[in-house]
């Protein structure tokens, strides 16, 4: 059976960790299934936005232990399980992540990974790696500062804290808080708004807004603006600004 199910939408495609009996753990077989459906559906035009989902009781944790005690240290630092992390963060396709339960380690990243976290009340985050005698090892202490400042994630990593829904959303962790039965729901509402919109502009958008964590601001600014001009010479730039002054509604081509 598949540990990765795939659904499709109208321009949309979920992606539900089943797991769930390891609570969803990313051992290596369900972290190289999720990298590659997510390579396959980013390369797919039909797909604008990607959803990632657990169950309500666990979004995902990090890797299996007992495979991690048989990796050799070359193997962890270059091996098939860093390179799927390298394929996850490489996806243009907007994704959102769908929230609910337990989101630690591994899973934490992912979620960090994503463009925007939806939570259910119920969300747990955390990064408890140290109490294995490991730090995260998929951009944890590289994205957690980015997302919540430097004293937060020191607290969250070297004392293994973890933030509830609203405290998550209050450091900047995630995009939406929602009950606990309508996470998934407001998920797909998010990436079925997105792919509803032009996909060069929202790859283009995507882009730009991330070189605002990994640049200065002058050489970001210089991303963007060649990203807008990639975008103003795009069909849908023309049918866009076209549709505004003639009070329709704009068809997009995605082109």
């Amino acid at each position: 059976m598949d540990s990765v199910i795939l659904d499709r939408g109208d321009g949309t495609a979920l992606l539900t960790i089943a797991n769930e009996a390891r609570r969803n753990a990313l051992s290596d077989p369900v972290l190289d299934e999720l990298a590659g459906k997510l390579a396959d559906l980013d390369r797919d035009p039909a797909v604008r936005a990607i959803v990632v989902a657990g169950s309500a009781k666990v979004f995902a944790s990090g890797a299996d232990i007992r495979a991690l005690l048989e990796r050799r240290p070359l193997e962890a630092y270059d091996g098939d399980r860093a390179r799927a992390w390298e394929s996850i963060r490489r996806v243009r396709t907007p994704f959102v992540a769908a929230v609910s339960g337990m989101c630690l380690g591994g899973g934490c990243e992912l979620a960090m990974i994503a463009d925007i976290v939806v939570a259910s009340q119920t969300s747990k985050f955390g990064l408890p790696e140290t109490v294995l005698g490991l730090i995260p090892g998929a951009g944890g202490t590289q994205m957690l500062p980015r997302a919540v400042g430097k004293a937060l994630a020191m607290d969250m990593i070297l004392t293994g804290r973890l933030l509830d829904a609203a405290e998550a959303q209050h450091a900047g962790l995630e995009s939406r808080v929602t009950p606990p039965d309508e996470w998934l729901n407001v998920a797909q509402e998010v990436a079925t708004t997105i792919a509803g919109r032009p996909a060069i502009a929202q790859r283009l958008a995507k882009e730009a807004v991330q070189q605002a964590a990994e640049t200065g601001l002058t050489s970001g600014i210089a991303v963007e603006r060649r990203a807008f001009t990639m975008a103003f010479g795009s069909d849908d730039a023309t049918e866009g600004l076209t549709a505004f002054l003639e009070k329709r509604s704009p068809g997009w081509k995605h082109s």
